[in-house]
């Protein structure tokens, strides 16, 4: 399998909610993880990541989905960056708040360093969390 095909399935596997298990087989079992979004500042690691967005896409984000506007692979730096949007709505259980019933359309990138064996090794996650966490009502 290719770089980018790893790439492309570890993200909509991890996008759709599918935790560490589905991911695990894309991603190097340390692979790193960081973002300046304040809501994910104590995630380090990819596993802690998918198993974050599993939480989210299960719990008060259920019923949430993702449209991939572009994605694009730099085979001299061996990274794949991802441009997406996530929808979804406050309707389930969890989260900071009760269920707010306010939605959110919320853009983000994923720019993935690749090992050569095709399997992620670090991703980085740019979001403004502060957009999305206001449009669900969860901020002021």
């Amino acid at each position: 399998m290719s770089a980018f095909k790893s790439a492309t399935e570890f993200f909509h596997a991890c996008e759709s909610g599918k935790g560490w298990e589905a991911c695990k087989g894309f991603a190097e079992p340390n692979a790193g993880f960081d973002s300046q979004a304040f809501a994910l500042t104590d995630i380090d690691t990819l596993e802690a990541y998918t198993n974050w967005m599993r939480g989210t896409t299960n719990g008060p984000m259920v019923g949430s989905h993702y449209e991939l506007t572009t994605s694009a692979f730099d085979d001299d730096k061996n990274t794949a960056i991802f441009f997406g949007t996530f929808f979804g709505i406050h309707s389930g259980e969890g989260g900071p708040v009760p269920a707010t019933g306010k939605k959110c359309a919320s853009h983000y990138v994923y720019v993935m360093q690749l090992s050569g064996e095709g399997k992620v090794t670090h991703m980085t996650k740019v979001w403004n969390d502060g957009w999305a966490l206001k449009e669900l009502g969860w901020t002021q």
